[in-house]
């Protein structure tokens, strides 16, 4: 039979037991605990990565100007690819046909005409040498109109008014709202690729241009125009004003000049 003192022996034995294979389950726990947060931390880690990797890969505007927030950049000098610029004059200087759009920086219309139609203009009459395609200023909008446009024609400067013109078209803002700033037409003019910004200020806050834009509305006003976009085909068998916008229309003109 076992004794008091025994007893006690075994029971202290088995309480240290316990104590030992509790203090042992305890820091498996805490081990468990451990290794779930550095799995969780790795997890968030990885879908961080993730997240910046899908926002900075993969998007055509990952250019500086594009870091500036200007849209369509890659679109625009894909679509002017290739194409000699002087001035408000796209393509070969020597194409037969002439067409002239008559047209405000700040007009929807305008932007709706740029996206829409003269790419495919471009594309099937100016890149194989048939047209060459001249912008005129028919400022009707309001006060920011001018600066857009002197902007524009500044860049001409550096034979980029196209695109100038083309990315001020894809980004505008709601007419005479006060968009049209000197940072808004800086980063317009990074964009396009304009060199020389210090020359591009100089000439575009310069009063030269004032006598091309009243011209480009008296020419407008000649053929009859009383709004933006205008356009007038002109060629070998004379003249022709356009009534639509349509690239059908557009190209039946230019035949009928041709």
């Amino acid at each position: 039979m076992e004794g008091r003192q025994d007893e006690r022996e075994r029971l202290r034995a088995e309480r240290q037991a316990a104590e030992s294979q509790d203090a042992s389950a305890q820091q498996a726990r805490k081990r468990r605990v451990q290794y779930l947060s550095l799995a969780a931390f790795a997890a968030v880690a990885v879908i961080v990565a993730l997240i910046v990797i899908s926002q900075s890969g993969g998007d055509d505007n990952d250019s500086p100007s594009a870091a500036a927030g200007v849209k369509d950049v890659a679109r625009v000098n894909s679509e002017l690819d290739g194409l000699s610029q002087s001035g408000q004059t796209l393509g070969d200087s020597s194409a037969p046909v002439t067409v002239t759009e008559f047209g405000d920086p700040q007009c929807p219309i305008c932007k709706d005409f740029a996206e829409q139609i003269a790419p495919d203009l471009i594309s099937s009459e100016v890149k194989t040498g048939n047209v060459k395609y001249v912008y005129q200023p028919y400022l009707i909008i309001g006060p920011d109109s001018q600066p857009a446009m002197k902007a524009a024609i500044a860049a001409g400067d550096q034979n980029r008014f196209w695109n100038y013109l083309q990315l001020f078209y894809a980004n505008q803002g709601q007419e005479n709202s006060g968009y049209v700033t000197d940072d808004f037409l800086t980063k317009i003019a990074n964009a396009a690729d304009v060199n020389d910004i210090d020359a591009w200020n100089e000439s575009r806050n310069s009063s030269q241009w004032d006598s091309v834009i009243a011209k480009g509305t008296t020419d407008a006003e000649g053929f009859g125009f009383n709004g933006t976009p205008s356009l007038v085909a002109q060629g070998p068998n004379g003249t022709k004003t356009i009534d639509g916008f349509s690239l059908q229309e557009i190209q039946a003109a230019i035949q009928q000049v041709s």
